[in-house]
């Protein structure tokens, strides 16, 4: 009887153990579909992915006002990826900025932000990462001027800029609430782009989301504003966008169409929402700039322009065919204080993004053709017309568009 309980004994404690391998490879699997997730979230793909071919290989050159930096490889390769961090290692370089060997990366890294996930986060991202295919690339070293090249200035501007630490939820908010906010301002590092960067590349923090320059174009505002913010648009306007690159008011321009493609349309439906939400509370920030009425002759003459060239597919009255043609009255980006994005599409043209939700596609031709003051004009004229409201444009600044393109 005693031996038969023996080995009752040892084969439930055998078959626990089996069961607790089963368990933990499940609870495996599930933090690597968790990382996956959170490094889409991340957009991880569009900043440390140079080769279509190598995804996350790193090697991408990224602009910034001080010079380039080249984003490093995120593969398991011991040599010239992270496959010889530790999760220490790991968690320290997005937690504080610095590297294994204890030298501190430039913020174009978005540690500022990611320095608020918690550290299961962190860890699941990096069991993801450690499932992809190691590839041997070493990225160059950054071309930054003097004296940003050297590193240990970064330990000053992480004094003076950077705040470290978890963001803490807020109990008087909803989990949904609380989950945006974790994104927005942690994870999906919104506000790289668009809060406006004071002389040293940090956010002004009391700018928070008022927009800003990034790459010859204007990242529009995400708070409340009347005009150039989200105020007219619903939770639901900003899904469909953040899910299909456009909407009933807007389309996704260059820059952030990749992170639709990237990222914000291969979220789950719960996370966008979350986003849309905590959005929608943002309270409006800085006051929207008095708009002084253009000249009649430049609205006259932007009309004619109009009238020649855009009509076609923007309607005599602006309306064009929403999520194929955005329509102009009210459109939020357009009335931005800052015309840069409105001049570049027109400079260049655009190409609308299509995703799996909205797979048509539509196209505008460049228009740099016309004058400076042609495009001046014609840009003043749609930025004013309709009920809309933003400061006239000048040609010396369609000069300057061109110049830095």
């Amino acid at each position: 009887m005693r031996r038969a309980a023996v080995v009752t004994l040892a084969g439930l404690l055998l078959c626990a153990a089996f069961a607790s391998r089963a368990c933990a490879a499940e609870s495996s699997e599930d933090v690597i579909a968790r990382g996956k997730a959170l490094t889409i979230a991340g957009d991880c793909a569009s900043c440390h992915t140079a080769d279509p071919a190598k995804p996350f290989a790193g090697g991408k050159r990224i602009e910034t006002p001080f010079g380039a930096v080249f984003s490093p490889n995120l593969t398991p390769d011991r040599d010239t990826g992270i496959g010889g961090w530790s999760d220490e290692d790991f968690v320290r370089a997005l937690r504080s900025g610095v590297s294994p060997d204890g030298t501190h990366y430039y913020p174009a890294f978005p540690y500022p932000y990611f320095t608020r996930l918690i550290r299961g986060d962190m860890l699941a991202i990096r069991a993801y990462l450690a499932t992809l295919a190691p590839v041997a690339n070493k990225a160059p070293p950054p071309q930054l001027r003097w004296p940003l090249n050297y590193r240990v200035l970064m330990r000053a501007w992480n004094y003076l800029f950077f705040t470290p630490g978890i963001i803490q939820p807020d109990q008087g908010k909803s989990p949904e609430w609380n989950r945006g906010r974790y994104l927005v301002e942690g994870l999906a590092h919104c506000g790289a782009c668009h809060t406006p960067k004071n002389a040293f590349g940090a956010d002004k923090r009391d700018q928070a989301f008022g927009g800003s320059m990034v790459d010859g174009m204007f990242a529009p505002r995400l708070d409340a504003a009347p005009r150039s913010g989200l105020k007219s648009w619903g939770a639901d306007d900003i899904v469909e966008y953040l899910q299909s690159g456009r909407n009933g008011r807007s389309h996704a321009g260059p820059l952030m169409s990749e992170v639709v493609v990237n990222s914000t349309s291969k979220m789950s439906d719960a996370d966008v929402r979350a986003i849309a939400v905590y959005l929608k509370s943002l309270p409006a920030g800085m006051p929207e700039p008095e708009v002084t009425p253009p000249l009649a002759a430049q609205i006259s003459d932007g009309e004619r322009i109009y009238r020649g060239a855009c009509v076609a597919c923007h309607e005599l009255h602006g309306t064009g065919a929403p999520r194929i043609y955005p329509p102009l009255p009210g459109n939020a980006n357009l009335q931005s204080a800052n015309p840069a994005s409105t001049l570049r599409i027109i400079l260049d043209g655009a190409q609308t993004v299509t995703t799996p939700r909205a797979p048509n596609t539509g196209s505008m031709p460049a228009y740099a053709k016309l004058s400076d003051q042609e495009i001046a004009d014609v840009a003043t004229y749609i930025r004013n017309s309709w009920g809309n409201a933003a400061p006239a444009v000048t040609a010396d600044q369609v000069a300057k568009a061109r110049r830095t393109k």
